[in-house]
């Protein structure tokens, strides 16, 4: 077993070498795709814009806001907010934004659907099927917690005049917090090498990537002709993407176009997330896999899916959180350095390439990723057992205002109403702490951390050094990381605390004097 997943671990590897390949050639090369001729020369696209709202009641506004001042003429632009929400006082307060931009005639809808089957993939779904969608040639996708600069739809739609065949452009993400604590330093390390390099090289030399639910603009033509949205797994993006590209259709991915949103701060959100990603996308690859066989692109869907979706999560699990305190125990198995320290620290690295200030994170990155591959491997399982689990659709928790509402320079600020302000104050009284809901005992990854402490200890009394560092600092990312966010919290919370108390003392000293 130990052979099988160093092998694995040698072909992602050589796979990861490829892509950072790949994504230099493409700097050094200056290769991106470019807008030729005068675009506006031909007329303006008629363009529909849905924009998720479902529970979202911290960022509807900013992101009603943004869609709303996008930079294209108000005739040819349709705004649909559809709200999945079954709070009473959130829709209200939808509802008021919407009758807002309405006053300022723009061209917008507020959808609220009575039955809520399919998830977003339902929502989108039936947000299609009105007649005056028809009058539109093209649909660009935000979700509720991302705000596109106004000039976005000049930036995109306009790659696909004269272009027949292509479906989708796709811009990137870009993330506002990502210095606010060590988790969103280390997801930043995550999507700015998956953007960069995984979405930006395939789009390059294969036409083709995932779509990332959001921020793109599809072809309304290539939606229908691929069956459309289907509500059959909870990765919709993704399912919608294969079927185009097996349909013929070719992708554009922009990154110099970025589109702001905010990172997940709680460790129990991000594994939430990675859960529903991982498991939904295996559970696609089962629904898909006879009409990937047959087609003549099934290379790189399979390599996509094979490589990066199964083989990742489960060496990664397998041989770093199994194998490797296993081999301290038993002295007639071993590992080699170069397996347990070189080649993992190389990877880490090429993971860093797009994104050098953040080198000095490199060693944390190595453990968090092994500690989230618990997650992954559980999601892979779900989704290939089709386990209740992979059904499952949790939204996570979106942060409200804070400095990403600066981005936007053209936002008007403007004081609710009394009624919508004491509606506000209620739910947020309503709301339970933050903190109560990361007091859960992960008991997977609380048995990992005492096997690799465990194991850590022995290793230490038979002076194997290389794997007493590592086990230690696994296991103890293992034992702590689920409440890290928690302790941060904490320090924060003490931190204001002494603040207080320090200027309370400050006055006092100055009233005696």
């Amino acid at each position: 077993m130990s052979n099988i997943c160093v092998v694995l671990f040698l072909i992602q590897s050589a796979d990861r070498l490829i892509l950072c390949l790949g994504c230099f050639w493409i700097k050094l090369k200056s290769i991106k795709p470019r807008i030729e001729g005068d675009p506006f020369k031909a007329g303006w696209f008629g363009v529909r814009i849905p924009d998720g709202a479902s529970s979202d009641s911290y960022v509807y506004e900013q992101s009603i806001s943004a869609v709303c001042q996008l930079d294209w003429p108000k005739d040819r632009l349709l705004i649909q907010v559809l709200d999945d929400s079954d709070d009473d006082s959130i829709q209200t307060l939808i509802k008021a934004e919407v009758s807002k931009w309405k006053q300022r005639e723009i061209d917008i809808i507020y959808r609220h659907r009575l039955v809520r089957t399919g998830y977003k993939a339902g929502n989108l779904k039936s947000a299609m099927s009105y007649d005056y969608v028809k009058n539109c040639e093209f649909v660009a996708i935000f979700d509720a917690d991302f705000q596109p600069n106004p000039d976005f739809l000049k930036q995109t739609i306009l790659h696909f005049k004269g272009n027949l065949d292509l479906g989708l452009v796709q811009a990137r993400w870009s993330f506002v917090n990502k210095d606010e604590n060590l988790l969103t330093r280390l997801q930043y390390i995550n999507l700015c090498y998956h953007f960069e390099v995984e979405q930006q090289v395939n789009g390059v030399f294969l036409n083709f990537f995932g779509f990332n639910r959001t921020t793109g603009v599809w072809r309304i033509k290539a939606l229908e002709e691929s069956g459309g949205w289907l509500e059959r797994t909870t990765v919709e993006d993704m399912d919608i993407a294969i079927r185009a590209h097996l349909n013929g259709w070719k992708f554009i991915f922009l990154n110099d176009v970025k589109v702001y949103a905010k990172f997940r701060n709680r460790t129990r959100l991000i594994r939430k997330q990675q859960h529903r990603w991982h498991s939904g996308l295996i559970h696609l690859f089962r629904l898909c896999l006879p009409s990937i066989i047959t087609s003549k692109k099934a290379n790189s869907i399979l390599l996509f899916f094979l490589l990066r979706m199964l083989i990742l999560p489960f060496y990664l699990f397998v041989l770093f959180c199994v194998i490797l305190p296993l081999t301290i125990f038993v002295p007639e198995a071993e590992l080699p350095a170069w397996v347990i320290c070189y080649v993992p620290i190389l990877m880490s690295f090429l993971n860093i390439f797009p994104g050098p200030k953040s080198f000095p994170f490199v060693v944390p990155y190595l453990l968090f990723e092994n500690t989230m591959s618990v997650t992954k491997f559980n999601a892979t399982i779900s989704g290939l057992f089709k386990l209740g689990s992979s059904y499952e659709w949790v939204v996570t928790k979106k942060t409200g205002r804070s400095s990403e509402s600066n981005l936007l320079d053209a936002a008007e600020k403007e004081t609710k109403n009394e009624m919508t302000n004491n509606k506000v104050k209620e739910q947020e009284k309503a709301a339970p702490p933050s903190i109560r809901k990361v007091n859960k005992i992960y008991k997977k990854e609380l048995a990992l951390a005492l096997l690799l402490l465990t194991a850590a200890l022995r290793s230490l009394l038979t002076a194997q050094g290389i794997h007493f560092y590592f086990l230690l600092f696994q296991g103890t990312v293992f034992l702590l990381g689920d409440y890290y966010g928690v302790v941060c919290h904490l320090i924060k919370h003490y931190c204001m605390k002494c603040l207080v108390k320090l200027k309370s003392d400050d006055d006092v000293v100055r009233n005696l004097t």
